[in-house]
């Protein structure tokens, strides 16, 4: 990661649940995580990096995303799966 605009702080538990905790994560994945899951499913069952990175999605996107340059910082175009409800989608 280099420090700037490819770089977020995540909470891991989300501030709306009462998080206070965060991290500095690449801003492509921090986006993903977020299009993949809702703020009370990240409180739920991925409140720790290990448990993120373990998600069937979140391996198969990490495999993506690291063939990428480390100042890569597009959208991810996958719409939201756990918790996401499609018909926001236009």
């Amino acid at each position: 990661m280099h420090a700037g605009p490819t770089v977020d702080r995540h909470h891991w538990t989300p501030k709306s649940q009462g998080g206070t905790e965060t991290q500095w994560l690449h801003r492509v994945c921090h986006r993903m995580i977020h299009r993949l899951f809702d703020e009370a499913t990240l409180a739920r069952d991925f409140d720790q990096p290990e448990k993120l990175t373990r998600h069937p999605d979140m391996i198969k996107f990490i495999k993506w995303v690291r063939k990428k340059p480390a100042d890569y910082i597009d959208w991810p175009e996958n719409s939201g799966r756990y918790g996401r409800k499609r018909s926001n989608r236009r």
